[in-house]
């Protein structure tokens, strides 16, 4: 007889390619990405939203990072000026619907380019 897996979360990591540089470069626009994801997978963020521009010193680190809290965990997210690309984890104790969150990602960045991988921890 199997043991039942005692499952703690899951962790969604989205990586994006030719995305949207106007949308990468707003602020506005990535603190909006994470309000509507939130309400999208009915996440409880948990505090303001961390969203810095950094990196400067060199061509491929520059850009935007975000971090939001919510009460199950976290949702992180790293955006390259330089290669329109975006790297976001979406993390939970609490199952979320993770095909939504994905196809809502690939929308909101405009990504001509997307690879994700759910594990389940």
């Amino acid at each position: 007889m199997k043991k039942k897996q005692k499952i703690y979360g899951y962790e969604l990591i989205i990586n994006l390619g030719g995305c949207n540089p106007e949308v990468l470069s707003s602020k506005k626009s990535l603190q909006s990405y994470v309000n509507r994801l939130c309400d999208l997978i009915e996440m409880k963020k948990f505090g303001k939203t961390i969203l810095k521009y950094f990196g400067e010193n060199k061509d491929f680190t520059k850009g935007y990072s975000l971090v939001q809290l919510i009460e199950t965990s976290s949702i992180t997210g790293h955006f390259s000026d330089k290669w329109n690309t975006a790297y976001i984890n979406i993390f939970s104790c609490q199952e979320y619907d993770h095909k939504k969150a994905r196809r809502f990602t690939k929308r909101f960045f405009q990504a001509n380019k997307i690879s994700s991988r759910l594990f389940i921890r």
